[in-house]
């Protein structure tokens, strides 16, 4: 039975790739084992127990910003975590490390080569983070979801989608979409979403813009995430959920987006063929924007920032968009060109590729030692 080890998580946009290429390789091999390297305070604490894998987890270690009392204890505690690791790759025999990003990458790559064990990399997001960019110099087994990404040793896989997103046929689910959430057959669809924390900046504007939008003929799904001060609306066609578990109907019953740029996000759009104006989230190394690129230059999203997206903007900029049917069906064609749904079997693909290496470096040693492919005479 071959045992993997996946590492990564803090947030979905970390831990639904990881889940997809486990469902995908225990799908192709059932009787593999994967565990999961996390943290007890990311979101794989809950979804990957629920998903039916072992969660093994090692403490959560941001890399230290400035000199402080928690970067002076980050060595130590970070040799404890690589260590912590090491047992884990030894006494439970795994063939195999994938790294999706997150608190618990680096130290399962650092432990993965002290041990020997093969490093597959997932890069989910257009700017590498510091731990991948590691990893890349260590393995040659290195996905990437951006055709923009600079990465030593990176190929274009596409991001691993959940099943039910890869294989969402929009039109086909349209009807039990928008019963799901009791919507117009008869009006198009806004839908608008900060992921699974929410926006704030997003869900304000819209908050204020809603009459606006149901004015002009759509309804709005407005995700709001389950932090957001935002209740329920009295306004007709406007509807607020404070979060969604059912994002492929989501996709269904609309036929425009508004949302953050996350990996993940930008990734599902493309693949079902969603036209979107995207807001980068303003805070961090400006990896949302280099995100949305593909998306945008071919033509199925528009970007905006943070900051001008505004009541106004929504009025003298998203309005015209919405009115524009024929602009909208040739972004959906632009969108769904730049798209990937199977980024979870290509995934798999390196995965078993690193593995298959492992087995035929062991065979050539166990050829050697037998002296079936050795012609050096012994003295």
């Amino acid at each position: 039975m071959s045992k993997y080890l996946f590492a990564g998580g803090g947030t979905a946009g970390h831990v639904n790739p990881l889940l997809a290429v486990a469902d995908r390789l225990t799908e192709r091999e059932p009787d593999a084992e994967v565990l999961v390297l996390g943290t007890a305070e990311g979101l794989e604490s809950r979804l990957v127990p629920m998903r039916g894998y072992e969660l093994l987890t090692i403490p959560r270690l941001p890399f230290p910003r400035k000199l402080n009392g928690a970067a002076l204890r980050f060595p130590q505690r970070f040799a404890a975590a690589v260590k912590r690791t090491e047992q884990i790759i030894r006494e439970r025999e795994v063939e195999v490390v994938l790294g999706v990003g997150g608190y618990a990458a680096a130290p399962a790559y650092i432990a993965a080569r002290r041990t020997g064990t093969p490093i597959v990399v997932h890069e989910q997001n257009a700017k590498p983070g510091l731990a991948n960019r590691l990893a890349a110099f260590l393995t040659e087994h290195v996905g990437l979801t951006f055709s923009n990404t600079r990465l030593r040793h990176g190929r274009v896989v596409g991001m691993p989608l959940r099943r039910e997103i890869e294989s969402l046929d929009r039109r086909a689910s349209r009807a039990e979409a928008l019963a799901e959430f009791g919507l117009d057959p008869a009006r198009p669809v806004l839908l608008v979403t900060g992921g699974s924390s929410g926006a704030r900046s997003i869900n304000r504007t819209i908050n204020k813009s809603a009459a606006t939008i149901v004015g002009a003929g759509w309804q709005v799904l407005h995700v709001v995430g389950a932090a957001s001060d935002i209740g329920p609306s009295d306004l007709d066609g406007y509807h607020v959920l404070a979060y969604c578990d059912r994002m492929d109907l989501a996709y269904a019953a609309s036929d425009f987006v508004v949302s953050r740029s996350g990996a993940g996000m930008v990734c599902e759009l493309t693949a079902v063929g969603l036209p979107s104006v995207l807001v980068p989230y303003p805070v961090g190394n400006g990896e949302q924007r280099h995100n949305a690129k593909d998306v945008v230059d071919a033509g199925g999203a528009v970007l905006v920032a943070d900051g001008e997206f505004d009541p106004d903007w929504v009025t003298f900029q998203l309005l015209t968009i919405l009115q524009d049917r024929a602009r909208i069906a040739d972004m959906t064609v632009r969108a769904g060109s730049v798209g990937h749904r199977d980024g979870a079997d290509r995934m798999t693909d390196l995965v078993l590729d690193a593995a298959r290496g492992t087995e035929r470096g062991a065979a050539r040693g166990t050829a050697r030692g037998n002296g079936a492919a050795s012609t050096t005479e012994e003295p």
